[in-house]
């Protein structure tokens, strides 16, 4: 590690110094051969979180039963149970419910265990967006997460009871909530400005993969639930020990930890791969650093969430992009468990959803750097929120509820671009300094719709609609609040925002003046 002056000597040696947007666009590429690479390594980390996170869909599915009992004994009351002669058509292992009977009075401990592992995964998604940003950065971050993933996922096929799955899963969630947002930072990191955007965008293609894959594999391994976990687990072993170690730390960490070799040395790496070069005479800088020399201590720059609050600028920024995941969560999560619903084949319904949310990305993808962040997210949450008000007027079966299904298609459609919008715009939103802080506290928001969205959708089937509609409009009109990050800099600390801030308000004003 470097423990000298992030520049010593540029001035003198007439060196010129650079961010690393700009040695990125300028000179090493922002988006060949050694991003693609690392985009794809990285981004995989998502399908990882889908196992462990739809995991549950399967584990703790209710399973039909039967009476084996001539005539029908019990009464026709499953409640009656196995003394009854009632039994589990795929066997008592198929399910957590069929082993522990977890029905009619016992059902709420199913809601019960999908609330304890979102908990955790707010939780975790604090703990380790903290640690990302500080001493363990990014990818150490993402290594550590996968291996508790992986050991918290075995152990839970051992799990002896109810309440010692619940406590495994809380823990199992705690080390989830942060792995889409650590592999979204590290993936998106190095990409230039003009490219990030779209790149960023595509991440969610590996999550609606992973959905898929888990109802192929969860088709193999109907009549055991242990077997499920144990193997939905071992992929995030096998990512931590044969992916992580070969993809690079990013060089916006190196360089906020006033580390300048390195980040340097990443930045030559990506020119190199991508058939480019960067200039000896180049050398890079913090966007808080004028070109003049700056005497700077050489003690590693990391911020915290209590830093985001000091600052006028990203205190808004962050209750507004708190307050946006947690509505638009409540939708995404909500519409998704109410299509889950709809008693149709289980495995088929899970892959019609994941696959319906992907003409959502490619959408946004190519509108994305054409509208801007603000607008897109404005009409996409908009969307769902009209279709989901439209879908709670609608009342009646038959024709009526195919139309009031169609609606909360659209509304998935609509939450699933904005839910994936959030994740590039809020990262955009804030500077390298407390980024992976900011998001894990929008993370941790966005869980908390999580757990509150399966407790709407048992209010029938028009009011949930009607609060995923509220939630959706409301989402939308704070969003007006935000301010657009379409080709602006991605800054690296609190002063060099603050300072992008002050030059784009008297740019502003400028304009204006002479109009």
């Amino acid at each position: 590690m470097s423990t000298e002056p992030l520049l010593p000597g540029a001035k003198a040696a007439g060196r010129r110094r650079v961010g690393i947007d700009e040695a990125l666009s300028a000179h090493a590429g922002e988006f060949g051969r050694w991003q693609l690479r690392h985009f794809v390594l990285v981004s995989a980390a998502w399908a990882l979180e889908a196992l462990h996170t739809m995991v549950m869909i399967f584990a703790d599915r209710e399973p039909a039963m039967a009476c084996a009992a001539a005539g029908g004994a019990g009464g026709g009351d499953p409640c009656a149970g196995a003394a009854a002669g009632w039994e589990w058509a795929g066997g008592a292992a198929s399910s957590t419910v069929a082993e522990w009977g977890l029905v009619c009075g016992e059902r709420y401990k199913v809601g019960l265990v999908q609330a304890v592992f979102f908990a955790g995964c707010m939780i975790g998604a604090g703990v380790f967006g903290h640690l990302s940003d500080s001493f363990l950065g990014r990818k150490g971050s993402l290594q550590v997460v996968c291996v508790l993933n992986a050991a918290f996922g075995l152990i839970t096929a051992l799990a002896p009871n109810y309440w010692a799955y619940a406590a495994l899963r809380l823990l199992t969630g705690f080390s989830t909530g942060s792995v889409g947002v650590l592999a979204f930072i590290l993936a998106t990191e190095p990409i230039g400005p003009s490219r990030r955007g779209a790149a960023g965008m595509s991440t969610f293609y590996f999550f609606s993969g992973g959905i898929a894959a888990l109802a192929g594999v969860a088709a193999l391994f109907p009549r055991s639930w242990r077997t499920l976990y144990v193997v939905t687990s071992l992929p995030s072993l096998a990512f931590a020990a044969a992916v992580v170690p070969f993809v690079s730390e990013s060089p916006r960490w190196y360089l906020v930890r006033r580390r300048a070799d390195d980040a340097m040395r990443v930045v030559r790496a990506i020119a190199a791969a991508n058939g480019r070069t960067v200039p000896d005479d180049v050398a890079l800088k913090l966007d808080d650093e004028d070109d003049e020399e700056k005497s700077v201590d050489g003690s590693a720059s990391s911020g915290s969430i209590v830093d985001v609050f000091r600052s006028r600028t990203t205190r808004v920024r962050l209750v507004l992009s708190v307050l946006i995941n947690l509505l638009s969560s409540v939708v995404y999560y909500g519409l998704s468990l109410n299509v889950v619903n709809l008693k149709t084949n289980l495995y088929v319904s899970v892959v019609a959803n994941s696959l319906a949310e992907m003409p959502a990305y490619l959408l946004t993808a190519l509108l994305l750097d054409r509208f801007g962040r603000k607008p897109l997210a404005i009409g996409t949450m908009l969307l769902a929120g009209v279709f989901c008000t439209a879908g709670s007027l609608i009342a009646g079966a038959g024709i009526m509820r195919v139309v009031r299904m169609a609606c909360g298609v659209v509304g998935i459609f609509g939450v699933a671009a904005t839910y994936n919008l959030l994740f590039i715009y809020t990262a955009e939103l804030f500077p390298t300094v407390v980024r992976n802080a900011a998001l894990g506290c929008t993370a941790q928001a966005a869980q908390m719709g999580a757990i509150v969205a399966p407790l709407v959708v048992v209010l029938g089937e028009r009011v949930p609609f009607a609060v995923f509609g509220a939630s959706g409009i409301v989402g939308g009109l704070l969003v007006f609040y935000l301010p657009e990050t379409k080709n602006k800099p991605l800054y690296d600390t609190m002063a060099g925002l603050e300072e992008g801030e002050k030059k784009s308000l008297l740019g502003l004003k400028g304009v204006r003046s002479t109009s």
